[in-house]
């Protein structure tokens, strides 16, 4: 895709994760791999305010380039594309339940097979830090390693793919089983998943789906 249809795909994108409950306001924001950097949505301005020209580039350094501020928290976006070169697009969203788990510090356990669509057999929750800055990235990362998705303690949810639309499905993902683990803590205590079923589950889901290579 060209620089300007991944802006316009960027926009649409953050659009579309307030419209499915993700993020409310000027919170949350995302990022799309764009030749030797990334774009990223500005800083403060919510997805009704924003054009594809406000969308902002940054290099692998964290130099910006544009007329927008790019968000508090383009330090996790740069070193996540920095790390783990097969995401080409992060979502980073501070949805009702992901975020009600992470202001409790509880990492999710598996309580339902999907648990592994975010990569693991655990959803992690990184530890606290202040917001935009590189302690945050660094749990963030930490949390990640062997992931596509994790919680930020005190803050939301970190989601990341192979592109935009993957991204986006994976934080609904995550969200709506952190919506069902939040109700099942109401009831009672869940039954987990042993190691072992997990195992299976992550082999089965290499090749889950249309986009899974066949072998």
């Amino acid at each position: 895709m060209s620089e300007a249809e991944l802006r316009r795909a960027l926009l649409d994108t953050t659009i579309a994760a307030q419209r499915e409950g993700l993020n409310r306001g000027a919170s949350g924001n995302l990022s799309v791999r764009s030749g030797n950097g990334f774009l990223i949505t500005p800083s403060g301005m919510a997805p009704t305010e924003q054009t594809a020209d406000d969308m902002v580039w940054m290099d692998l350094d964290g130099n910006a380039k544009g007329t927008r501020k790019p968000s508090s928290e383009w330090r996790f976006h740069r070193d996540l594309y920095v790390a783990r070169p097969e995401f080409n697009a992060v979502l980073h969203a501070h949805s009702t339940f992901a975020t009600t788990l992470a202001c409790l510090g509880r990492d999710i356990p598996p309580f339902h097979y999907m648990i592994a669509a975010a990569g693991g057999k655990t959803i992690r929750c990184a530890p606290y830090a202040t917001f935009g800055t590189q302690e945050l990235s660094d749990h963030a990362l930490k949390a990640m390693e062997g992931r596509k998705a994790c919680l930020l303690a005190n803050h939301g949810l970190l989601a990341a793919e192979t592109s935009l639309e993957r991204a986006l499905a994976l934080a609904v993902e995550v969200e709506s089983l952190c919506e069902q683990y939040c109700r099942t803590l109401q009831i009672g205590t869940p039954k987990l998943l042993s190691d072992a079923e997990m195992d299976v589950v992550l082999e089965k889901f290499k090749s889950y789906g249309q986009n899974a290579q066949k072998t």
